[in-house]
Protein backbone atom coordinates (compact mmCIF):
# COMPACT_ATOMS: atom_id res chain seq x y z
CA UNK A 1 0.00 0.00 0.00
CA UNK A 2 1.12 3.34 -0.79
CA UNK A 3 0.46 6.97 0.59
CA UNK A 4 0.89 9.89 -1.15
CA UNK A 5 2.38 12.59 1.61
CA UNK A 6 -0.44 15.95 1.78
CA UNK A 7 2.66 17.41 3.51
CA UNK A 8 6.03 15.83 1.83
CA UNK A 9 8.45 18.41 3.25
CA UNK A 10 7.27 18.07 6.98
CA UNK A 11 8.25 15.49 9.44
CA UNK A 12 7.91 15.76 13.20
CA UNK A 13 7.81 19.10 14.71
CA UNK A 14 10.65 21.22 16.29
CA UNK A 15 8.43 20.98 19.30
CA UNK A 16 8.39 17.32 19.13
CA UNK A 17 12.29 16.45 18.69
CA UNK A 18 13.49 19.03 21.05
CA UNK A 19 11.33 16.82 23.54
CA UNK A 20 12.20 14.02 22.58
CA UNK A 21 16.25 15.55 23.09
CA UNK A 22 14.83 16.81 26.35
CA UNK A 23 13.51 13.23 27.51
CA UNK A 24 16.75 11.30 25.92
CA UNK A 25 19.33 14.14 27.68
CA UNK A 26 17.14 14.83 31.24
CA UNK A 27 17.23 17.72 29.90
CA UNK A 28 15.14 20.96 31.81
CA UNK A 29 12.42 21.61 29.05
CA UNK A 30 12.00 25.50 28.47
CA UNK A 31 11.05 24.49 24.51
CA UNK A 32 7.71 23.48 24.76
CA UNK A 33 4.96 26.33 26.01
CA UNK A 34 3.31 24.42 28.95
CA UNK A 35 4.00 25.01 32.81
CA UNK A 36 5.20 22.76 35.46
CA UNK A 37 3.54 24.39 38.20
CA UNK A 38 0.04 23.00 39.40
CA UNK A 39 -3.55 23.77 37.74
CA UNK A 40 -6.38 25.33 40.10
CA UNK A 41 -7.39 22.97 42.81
CA UNK A 42 -10.63 23.81 42.92
CA UNK A 43 -10.84 23.71 38.85
CA UNK A 44 -9.67 20.40 39.48
CA UNK A 45 -12.34 19.68 42.01
CA UNK A 46 -15.30 21.16 39.62
CA UNK A 47 -14.10 18.66 37.25
CA UNK A 48 -14.67 15.66 39.33
CA UNK A 49 -17.56 16.91 40.93
CA UNK A 50 -19.00 17.06 37.38
CA UNK A 51 -18.44 13.62 36.64
CA UNK A 52 -19.44 12.29 39.72
CA UNK A 53 -22.68 14.51 38.97
CA UNK A 54 -22.85 12.18 35.45
CA UNK A 55 -21.71 14.64 33.02
CA UNK A 56 -20.10 11.87 31.39
CA UNK A 57 -21.79 11.55 27.98
CA UNK A 58 -21.82 13.82 24.52
CA UNK A 59 -22.87 17.65 25.31
CA UNK A 60 -24.15 19.76 22.18
CA UNK A 61 -22.11 19.86 19.56
CA UNK A 62 -21.32 23.45 19.58
CA UNK A 63 -20.00 23.22 23.49
CA UNK A 64 -21.77 23.01 26.83
CA UNK A 65 -24.75 25.90 27.23
CA UNK A 66 -24.21 27.44 30.35
CA UNK A 67 -20.23 27.50 29.36
CA UNK A 68 -21.14 29.34 26.07
CA UNK A 69 -23.35 31.56 27.77
CA UNK A 70 -20.04 32.51 30.44
CA UNK A 71 -18.58 33.24 27.86
CA UNK A 72 -20.33 35.78 26.16
CA UNK A 73 -20.52 37.34 29.84
CA UNK A 74 -17.09 37.97 29.90
CA UNK A 75 -16.17 38.81 26.30
CA UNK A 76 -19.05 41.40 27.03
CA UNK A 77 -17.29 43.11 29.97
CA UNK A 78 -13.83 42.85 28.84
CA UNK A 79 -14.40 43.79 25.13
CA UNK A 80 -17.67 45.54 25.46
CA UNK A 81 -19.09 43.07 22.35
CA UNK A 82 -21.97 41.56 22.96
CA UNK A 83 -21.74 37.95 21.87
CA UNK A 84 -24.60 35.56 21.55
CA UNK A 85 -23.91 32.36 22.65
CA UNK A 86 -26.28 30.34 20.47
CA UNK A 87 -25.15 31.85 17.21
CA UNK A 88 -21.66 32.99 17.92
CA UNK A 89 -19.62 30.58 19.70
CA UNK A 90 -18.27 27.24 19.54
CA UNK A 91 -16.17 25.44 21.98
CA UNK A 92 -13.27 23.25 20.34
CA UNK A 93 -10.92 20.25 20.83
CA UNK A 94 -7.95 23.60 21.51
CA UNK A 95 -7.03 26.38 19.18
CA UNK A 96 -5.23 24.77 16.69
CA UNK A 97 -8.29 22.73 15.53
CA UNK A 98 -10.16 26.23 15.98
CA UNK A 99 -7.86 27.54 13.53
CA UNK A 100 -7.61 24.78 11.08
CA UNK A 101 -11.52 24.45 10.83
CA UNK A 102 -11.18 28.73 10.35
CA UNK A 103 -9.35 27.78 7.25
CA UNK A 104 -11.03 24.99 6.23
CA UNK A 105 -14.24 26.84 6.76
CA UNK A 106 -12.78 29.84 3.97
CA UNK A 107 -10.60 28.43 1.97
CA UNK A 108 -10.73 27.20 -1.98
CA UNK A 109 -8.10 26.25 -3.79
CA UNK A 110 -5.66 28.66 -5.15
CA UNK A 111 -6.83 30.72 -2.84
CA UNK A 112 -3.95 33.28 -0.97
CA UNK A 113 -3.36 33.75 3.11
CA UNK A 114 -1.08 36.59 4.68
CA UNK A 115 0.91 35.00 7.29
CA UNK A 116 3.26 37.20 9.52
CA UNK A 117 6.27 35.28 10.43
CA UNK A 118 7.68 34.23 12.54
CA UNK A 119 4.26 32.07 13.03
CA UNK A 120 3.13 29.44 14.91
CA UNK A 121 3.65 26.22 13.13
CA UNK A 122 0.42 25.26 12.46
CA UNK A 123 -0.24 28.03 10.27
CA UNK A 124 1.15 26.68 7.42
CA UNK A 125 -0.15 23.48 7.17
CA UNK A 126 -3.14 23.91 7.57
CA UNK A 127 -3.34 26.92 4.45
CA UNK A 128 -1.60 23.47 2.41
CA UNK A 129 -4.09 21.38 3.45
CA UNK A 130 -6.55 22.84 2.04
CA UNK A 131 -5.21 23.69 -1.29
CA UNK A 132 -4.39 27.14 -0.83
CA UNK A 133 -0.87 29.29 -0.49
CA UNK A 134 0.74 31.37 2.14
CA UNK A 135 2.15 34.84 1.72
CA UNK A 136 4.33 35.88 3.74
CA UNK A 137 5.12 38.86 5.56
CA UNK A 138 8.67 38.82 7.65
CA UNK A 139 8.32 41.26 10.91
CA UNK A 140 11.75 42.38 11.62
CA UNK A 141 13.89 42.21 14.71
CA UNK A 142 13.97 43.17 17.58
CA UNK A 143 10.56 45.06 17.81
CA UNK A 144 9.09 43.22 15.19
CA UNK A 145 6.33 45.53 14.21
CA UNK A 146 3.32 45.18 11.77
CA UNK A 147 4.96 46.24 8.59
CA UNK A 148 1.51 47.63 7.17
CA UNK A 149 2.58 49.24 3.99
CA UNK A 150 4.36 46.01 3.20
CA UNK A 151 0.82 44.40 3.92
CA UNK A 152 -1.19 46.79 1.81
CA UNK A 153 1.39 46.14 -1.39
CA UNK A 154 0.70 42.16 -0.60
CA UNK A 155 -3.31 41.96 -0.63
CA UNK A 156 -5.10 41.41 -4.14
CA UNK A 157 -7.90 39.51 -5.38
CA UNK A 158 -6.82 36.40 -3.65
CA UNK A 159 -6.14 37.05 -0.82
CA UNK A 160 -9.00 35.10 1.27
CA UNK A 161 -7.49 35.57 4.79
CA UNK A 162 -5.10 37.65 7.13
CA UNK A 163 -3.87 35.22 10.27
CA UNK A 164 -2.66 37.61 13.11
CA UNK A 165 -1.47 36.81 16.54
CA UNK A 166 -1.88 38.76 19.61
CA UNK A 167 0.61 38.43 21.89
CA UNK A 168 2.65 37.13 19.61
CA UNK A 169 4.26 33.67 19.94
CA UNK A 170 7.24 33.18 19.27
CA UNK A 171 8.24 37.28 19.94
CA UNK A 172 5.81 38.30 22.35
CA UNK A 173 4.74 41.46 20.16
CA UNK A 174 1.56 42.87 21.47
CA UNK A 175 -0.86 44.31 18.85
CA UNK A 176 -1.96 47.97 19.51
CA UNK A 177 -4.83 49.93 18.94
CA UNK A 178 -3.14 51.65 16.01
CA UNK A 179 -2.72 48.56 14.76
CA UNK A 180 -6.19 47.19 14.95
CA UNK A 181 -7.10 50.15 13.39
CA UNK A 182 -4.45 49.91 10.39
CA UNK A 183 -5.86 46.59 10.12
CA UNK A 184 -9.13 47.60 9.79
CA UNK A 185 -8.17 50.24 6.77
CA UNK A 186 -6.77 47.39 5.20
CA UNK A 187 -9.80 45.19 4.86
CA UNK A 188 -12.42 47.69 4.75
CA UNK A 189 -14.71 46.81 1.69
CA UNK A 190 -12.42 43.50 0.57
CA UNK A 191 -13.67 40.02 0.78
CA UNK A 192 -11.06 39.14 3.13
CA UNK A 193 -11.15 36.96 6.37
CA UNK A 194 -9.30 37.35 9.46
CA UNK A 195 -7.95 34.46 11.72
CA UNK A 196 -7.76 35.94 14.89
CA UNK A 197 -5.18 33.97 17.50
CA UNK A 198 -5.76 35.42 20.66
CA UNK A 199 -4.65 32.48 23.08
CA UNK A 200 -2.55 34.69 25.19
CA UNK A 201 -5.42 36.87 25.84
CA UNK A 202 -4.56 37.11 29.74
CA UNK A 203 -1.02 37.54 29.13
CA UNK A 204 0.02 40.04 28.43
CA UNK A 205 2.47 42.47 30.51
CA UNK A 206 4.02 45.97 31.63
CA UNK A 207 0.20 47.19 31.98
CA UNK A 208 -0.42 47.00 27.72
CA UNK A 209 -3.97 45.97 26.83
CA UNK A 210 -5.28 43.22 25.12
CA UNK A 211 -6.35 44.64 21.58
CA UNK A 212 -8.45 42.22 20.76
CA UNK A 213 -10.59 42.13 17.36
CA UNK A 214 -13.75 41.74 19.32
CA UNK A 215 -13.24 45.34 20.15
CA UNK A 216 -13.28 46.74 16.68
CA UNK A 217 -16.66 45.75 15.18
CA UNK A 218 -15.72 45.87 11.45
CA UNK A 219 -13.23 43.70 11.51
CA UNK A 220 -15.32 41.30 14.13
CA UNK A 221 -17.91 40.85 11.53
CA UNK A 222 -15.33 39.51 9.22
CA UNK A 223 -13.16 37.41 12.06
CA UNK A 224 -12.90 33.87 13.44
CA UNK A 225 -11.76 34.66 16.84
CA UNK A 226 -9.73 31.64 18.40
CA UNK A 227 -8.93 31.16 22.23
CA UNK A 228 -7.30 28.68 24.46
CA UNK A 229 -8.57 27.60 28.02
CA UNK A 230 -5.18 25.40 28.31
CA UNK A 231 -3.35 28.80 28.38
CA UNK A 232 -5.40 30.94 30.21
CA UNK A 233 -5.94 27.94 32.99
CA UNK A 234 -2.69 26.26 32.98
CA UNK A 235 -4.40 22.86 31.78
CA UNK A 236 -2.69 22.95 28.18
CA UNK A 237 -3.19 18.86 28.19
CA UNK A 238 -6.64 19.83 28.20
CA UNK A 239 -6.65 20.73 24.61
CA UNK A 240 -9.89 22.71 24.78
CA UNK A 241 -10.49 26.26 23.32
CA UNK A 242 -12.98 27.68 21.10
CA UNK A 243 -13.75 30.39 18.66
CA UNK A 244 -16.34 33.08 18.23
CA UNK A 245 -17.30 34.49 15.21
CA UNK A 246 -20.29 35.61 13.65
CA UNK A 247 -23.81 33.54 12.93
CA UNK A 248 -22.88 33.13 9.34
CA UNK A 249 -19.76 32.38 9.72
CA UNK A 250 -20.38 30.39 12.89
CA UNK A 251 -22.81 28.22 11.38
CA UNK A 252 -20.11 27.19 8.14
CA UNK A 253 -17.65 26.35 10.87
CA UNK A 254 -20.06 24.37 12.57
CA UNK A 255 -20.91 22.40 9.48
CA UNK A 256 -17.52 21.04 9.39
CA UNK A 257 -16.87 20.82 13.34
CA UNK A 258 -20.06 18.42 13.45
CA UNK A 259 -18.17 15.96 11.34
CA UNK A 260 -15.07 16.29 12.89
CA UNK A 261 -14.85 16.86 16.31
CA UNK A 262 -18.86 16.98 16.73
CA UNK A 263 -17.92 18.08 20.34
CA UNK A 264 -15.75 18.19 23.25
CA UNK A 265 -15.37 16.56 26.83
CA UNK A 266 -18.00 17.61 28.65
CA UNK A 267 -17.05 17.31 32.46
CA UNK A 268 -14.47 19.81 31.97
CA UNK A 269 -16.66 22.00 30.20
CA UNK A 270 -19.06 22.05 33.41
CA UNK A 271 -16.28 22.77 35.14
CA UNK A 272 -15.52 25.87 33.58
CA UNK A 273 -18.99 27.07 33.05
CA UNK A 274 -18.21 27.49 36.93
CA UNK A 275 -15.05 28.21 37.28
CA UNK A 276 -14.66 30.89 34.38
CA UNK A 277 -17.00 33.04 36.45
CA UNK A 278 -14.48 33.55 38.89
CA UNK A 279 -13.09 36.18 37.00
CA UNK A 280 -9.61 37.13 39.06
CA UNK A 281 -8.49 34.09 38.07
CA UNK A 282 -8.02 35.56 34.10
CA UNK A 283 -7.73 39.27 35.42
CA UNK A 284 -4.72 38.92 38.10
CA UNK A 285 -3.10 36.13 35.35
CA UNK A 286 -0.69 38.72 33.28
CA UNK A 287 0.69 39.75 36.95
CA UNK A 288 1.24 36.56 37.97
CA UNK A 289 3.32 35.17 34.83
CA UNK A 290 4.83 38.43 34.35
CA UNK A 291 6.49 37.80 37.96
CA UNK A 292 8.15 34.87 36.01
CA UNK A 293 9.10 36.47 32.99
CA UNK A 294 10.86 39.63 35.33
CA UNK A 295 12.65 36.29 37.71
CA UNK A 296 13.45 34.78 34.43
CA UNK A 297 15.46 37.66 33.07
CA UNK A 298 16.87 38.83 35.86
CA UNK A 299 18.49 35.21 36.17
CA UNK A 300 19.78 35.88 32.68
CA UNK A 301 21.83 38.54 33.01
CA UNK A 302 24.42 36.02 34.34
CA UNK A 303 24.73 34.51 31.04
CA UNK A 304 25.94 36.31 27.49
CA UNK A 305 22.36 35.64 26.19
CA UNK A 306 21.19 38.93 24.35
CA UNK A 307 17.28 39.35 25.60
CA UNK A 308 14.74 40.48 22.89
CA UNK A 309 12.06 42.12 25.48
CA UNK A 310 8.44 40.07 25.36
CA UNK A 311 5.51 41.86 26.22
CA UNK A 312 3.11 39.02 26.32
CA UNK A 313 2.57 35.05 26.10
CA UNK A 314 4.81 32.47 27.61
CA UNK A 315 8.12 32.70 26.09
CA UNK A 316 11.12 35.39 25.16
CA UNK A 317 13.27 35.24 22.23
CA UNK A 318 17.12 35.45 22.84
CA UNK A 319 20.25 35.80 20.53
CA UNK A 320 23.37 33.71 20.84
CA UNK A 321 24.81 35.88 18.32
CA UNK A 322 27.54 36.76 20.22
CA UNK A 323 27.96 33.07 21.43
CA UNK A 324 28.48 30.74 18.32
CA UNK A 325 28.24 31.24 14.59
CA UNK A 326 26.50 27.36 14.29
CA UNK A 327 22.88 27.40 13.38
CA UNK A 328 19.63 28.05 15.56
CA UNK A 329 19.00 24.45 15.42
CA UNK A 330 22.49 22.67 15.72
CA UNK A 331 22.73 25.72 18.45
CA UNK A 332 19.73 24.39 20.62
CA UNK A 333 20.50 20.86 19.94
CA UNK A 334 23.76 21.14 21.53
CA UNK A 335 22.09 23.01 24.36
CA UNK A 336 20.27 20.22 25.11
CA UNK A 337 23.69 17.82 24.78
CA UNK A 338 25.95 19.72 26.68
CA UNK A 339 24.08 22.20 28.96
CA UNK A 340 21.11 20.62 29.64
CA UNK A 341 18.68 22.74 28.52
CA UNK A 342 16.48 22.60 26.02
CA UNK A 343 15.20 25.68 24.26
CA UNK A 344 13.23 25.94 20.14
CA UNK A 345 15.25 27.60 17.60
CA UNK A 346 13.02 30.42 16.01
CA UNK A 347 13.91 29.37 12.28
CA UNK A 348 11.48 26.91 13.27
CA UNK A 349 8.92 29.69 12.72
CA UNK A 350 9.58 30.36 9.30
CA UNK A 351 8.75 28.50 6.50
CA UNK A 352 12.08 29.23 4.59
CA UNK A 353 14.23 27.95 7.80
CA UNK A 354 15.31 32.06 8.31
CA UNK A 355 18.34 31.85 10.59
CA UNK A 356 18.38 34.65 12.68
CA UNK A 357 20.51 33.43 15.77
CA UNK A 358 17.56 33.65 17.94
CA UNK A 359 16.31 30.89 20.37
CA UNK A 360 12.87 31.37 22.30
CA UNK A 361 12.35 29.85 25.98
CA UNK A 362 9.08 29.06 27.97
CA UNK A 363 9.33 31.20 31.07
CA UNK A 364 6.02 29.42 32.78
CA UNK A 365 7.95 27.49 35.24
CA UNK A 366 8.68 27.22 38.45
CA UNK A 367 10.80 29.20 39.97
CA UNK A 368 13.47 26.49 41.01
CA UNK A 369 13.25 25.28 37.42
CA UNK A 370 14.34 28.67 36.31
CA UNK A 371 17.11 28.95 38.62
CA UNK A 372 18.20 25.54 37.55
CA UNK A 373 18.01 26.41 33.73
CA UNK A 374 20.24 29.69 33.89
CA UNK A 375 22.24 27.94 36.40
CA UNK A 376 23.46 25.70 33.48
CA UNK A 377 23.06 28.41 31.25
CA UNK A 378 25.36 30.65 32.72
CA UNK A 379 27.96 27.95 31.71
CA UNK A 380 27.49 28.45 28.31
CA UNK A 381 30.10 31.62 27.52
CA UNK A 382 31.00 34.06 24.57
CA UNK A 383 32.97 33.47 21.68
Amino acid sequence: MHITPKLPNLGDTIFTTMSVLANQYKAINLGQGFPDFPMSEELVELVNKAMKEGFNQYTHSNGYPILRENIATKVEKLYAQKINPDTEITVCPGATYAIYTALTTILQANDEVIVFEPAYDCYHPAIQLNGAKSVIIELQAPTFEIPFDELRSKINDRTKAIIINTPHNPTGYVWTKSDMLNLQECVRGKNIFIISDEVYEHLIFDDKKHESVLKYPELFEKSFVCYSFGKTYHCTGWKLGYVIAPAALSKEFRSIHQFNAFSCDTPKQVALSTYIQNEQAYLQLGKFVQQKRDYFVELMKATPFQRIPSSGSYFECYSFANISTKSDKEFAIDLVKDFGVAAIPVSAFYKSGKDESLIRFCFAKKEDTLEAAVERLSLVSSR
